[in-house]
């Protein structure tokens, strides 16, 4: 499909009584189609899709038409969203080491390119702490500087090993042997977890 095509077609995906916080419909989203206005309506569609649950298409069809625009930070924020979707999400209050006592140096980029360790509490068959990936989006900042602090969202590599995670738990992050920050946990939304919390994104895409 072209881009025209795509965001029509995410368009008919969404409900027409959910809106904006400015009140802005699918109706209202329409009205840019017609004026082949497309980033204005995959930027709308984009705040639709974070202040209400939408199914994975939804994000997939609007991925592509990112990529089709070249509009490369919303196509990183609409692939992270179907990997959320398909692997469930953990926010969590991050706080790095500073560059002085930790191997990171540079700011952590924040559309979702990262993919730390972390030890979430599970060993190894011979006692030693054993570390799980998640990716990880860093919320509302362009990237997190060494020592800083920010609210993220981690998607789990093999989401059934953060199961027993709970928000108030406190986590750490490496990338190397040393501890590279320490997170406490917000909320948890994981389809394998026993109990778990709805998510309304307030990440800048």
């Amino acid at each position: 499909m072209d881009v025209p095509e795509l965001l029509e077609s995410v368009s008919l995906l969404v409900p027409e009584e959910i809106a904006t916080e400015n009140d802005i419909t699918v109706g209202d989203i329409w009205d840019y189609l017609v004026h082949d206005e497309w980033e204005i309506a995959l930027g709308l569609l984009e705040e639709l899709g974070d202040g209400h649950p939408l199914p994975l298409p939804f994000w997939e069809k609007l991925a592509d038409a990112a990529d089709q625009l070249r509009l490369e930070r919303s196509a990183a924020w609409c692939h992270w969203r179907c990997s959320e979707i398909r692997n469930g999400v953990i926010r969590a209050d991050l706080t790095l080491r500073p560059a002085a006592e930790a191997r990171r140096t540079t700011p952590i980029p924040s559309p979702g390119v990262l993919r730390p360790m972390w030890d979430i509490g599970h060993l190894s068959p011979t006692g030693e702490p054993a570390v799980d990936i998640a990716g990880l989006w860093v919320e509302d900042m362009p990237y997190l500087e060494p020592g800083g602090r920010a609210t993220v969202r981690l998607v789990p590599l093999t989401p059934s090993q953060w199961k027993h995670v709970r928000p108030g738990e406190r986590i750490t992050m490496h990338e190397d042997r040393t501890v590279a920050g320490t997170a406490v946990i917000l909320e948890v939304h994981l389809q394998t977890a026993v109990r778990s919390t709805g998510i309304h994104s307030s990440a800048s895409a």
